[in-house]
């Protein structure tokens, strides 16, 4: 029910008209509140407006003098009134009713236009997540979910989610291991800063590892970023059609490699030198870290087993889901050897603060009901129609562009003519396209020549263009293709 009530003009100087909505929560007290602030939001009061002492507005209402004390109190304490010893209670001073001001809409902020065709490197099909499976898996993990599952996470990981790993593991990639010596993380760039950034992130004195370390001449260079951050030199090991020159590893104790893709110029590591690595760190105690980028995406022939299957104590094998799923799930995992296990638990703390436990348990379903598998044939398929619609439409109108690093992965390397790169990016650019020139993922320090052990020229070539060809949606990608080609150089 609702009362009203109205002040006489005597009291205040005005007369005040007040709906108490006595059906609401809290009784009169939390009434005389909601029914005061609108009418000082609504601009009925004014400000500045006098209101009645607490003994003239309980007699009106009929109720304790403590109940309207304190409904002033609390107005007063939100900044709705004010009071002050001899002047009384009044209206808080306004530049305005709020009313007004609410009635303004309030702008987005302007966001940032996208290309018109997407063709950067390491971005899957957004339009093909597996939703319905995924979905399924969620709701499966979410009713079977053990109740501990909802409380602090486990820093390893959820068991469930480590043994599915280690039977896709074996089956799939050819990695030796157990539950036991699996730290699920966020990503490969959270496995990085867990390895050599200490609790701190910067390289303290509990980092598990420390530099130099040796990497490809060619690679990301936000993971250099981050190693740099945490104190890490990083030494670049030159590429040739072989993948990495193992045979120049130096003083260094431990190497990262892209042993089943390199990264970005394409090619497994080739047999004997994966072969000499492993006989590197078993003779200097060395250590590699296997970035398993692309390893489920072969098109030509079966994947290349992981590297870490030569050697589980003498190699960390890291994955995640970010190209087979989606880098929105934000999972991934070390395998590690059993020497390391208590020292990145120790850094990464008592409680899981980064990968959600029931995505975790999602993914240990997913894993386990084989939607993963079923997933990862159907995008391979897909992405092998796009690469050789690639590799077509360059050879048709682009003849002069050698297209290599293709029989893996979700990108290509296109070779072209010395001095022509700068020019490629931005034709792309004016057309509408987002993509990377190769100097991009370049070393900063190498040259091409002074670990070249014949003394010639870089083996990779010094001018190309990375194209992704996973990201446009199938409606858009013919389009991208089209663009492209005309913003090549002449052959």
């Amino acid at each position: 029910m609702a009362e009203t009530w109205v002040n006489s003009a005597e009291r205040i100087g005005a007369d005040l008209h007040l709906e108490l909505d006595l059906s609401g929560p809290g009784g009169r007290r939390a009434a005389l509140i909601r029914a005061l602030r609108d009418a000082v939001r609504s601009g009925r009061l004014a400000p500045g407006t006098l209101l009645p002492p607490y003994r003239s507005l309980a007699a009106d209402l009929g109720v304790a003098r403590n109940t309207v004390a304190d409904a002033y109190a609390e107005l007063v304490a939100e900044g709705w009134l004010t009071a002050r010893q001899g002047s009384g209670t009044r209206v808080a001073e306004r530049a305005e009713p709020t009313k007004a001001a609410s009635r303004v809409p309030v702008k987005a902020p302007p966001r940032a236009r996208g290309p018109r065709h997407d063709l950067r490197q390491g971005k899957p099909d957004a339009s093909e997540f597996p939703r319905s499976a995924w979905l399924a898996s969620y709701r499966r993990a979410l009713q079977q979910a053990p109740n501990e599952a909802f409380g602090p996470g486990d820093p390893a990981g959820r068991v469930e989610l480590r043994e599915a790993l280690a039977e896709y593991l074996a089956r799939g990639r050819g990695v030796r291991t157990e539950p036991a010596r699996i730290v699920v993380c966020s990503g490969f760039a959270h496995a990085l800063r867990l390895l050599f950034g200490g609790t701190s992130g910067s390289g303290g004195a509990d980092a598990v590892l420390r530099g130099p370390l040796a990497v490809e001449a060619y690679g990301l260079g936000f993971h250099r970023e981050l190693l740099a951050a945490a104190g890490v030199r990083t030494v670049p090991l030159p590429l040739d059609e072989d993948g990495a020159q193992v045979g120049l590893l130096d003083r260094e104790r431990a190497v990262l490699l892209t042993p089943a893709h390199q990264f970005p110029t394409g090619g497994p590591l080739h047999p004997e030198r994966r072969a000499a690595v492993i006989d590197w760190a078993r003779a200097r105690g060395g250590l590699i870290l296997e970035d398993d980028y692309d390893g489920e995406f072969r098109y030509d022939r079966q994947p290349v087993g992981a590297l870490q299957g030569l050697d589980p104590e003498r190699v960390i094998h890291l994955g995640s889901v970010s190209k087979s799923l989606s880098p929105a799930l934000r999972l991934g995992w070390m395998v590690l050897p059993e020497r390391y296990v208590a020292p990145v638990l120790a850094v990464k703390g008592e409680r899981e603060g980064w990968a959600s436990a029931l995505d975790q348990l999602a993914l240990a379903d997913f894993l386990g009901s084989g939607s993963y598998d079923r997933h990862v044939r159907r995008m391979r398929q897909r992405y092998r129609r796009r690469r050789d619609r690639l590799v077509a439409a360059l050879a048709a109108h682009a003849p002069q562009v050698e297209v290599t690093g293709v029989a893996a992965g979700l990108h290509a390397v296109l070779r072209l003519p010395p001095g022509t790169e700068r020019s490629a990016v931005k034709a792309a650019a004016w057309r509408g396209i987002a993509l990377d020139g190769l100097a991009e993922f370049r070393h900063p320090e190498f040259r091409g020549l002074e670990r070249d052990p014949e003394g010639g020229r870089d083996p990779i070539a010094p001018d190309g263009l990375v194209v992704g060809y996973a990201a446009p949606s199938e409606g858009a990608y013919g389009a991208a293709l089209e663009a492209l080609c005309q913003a090549l150089p002449p052959g």
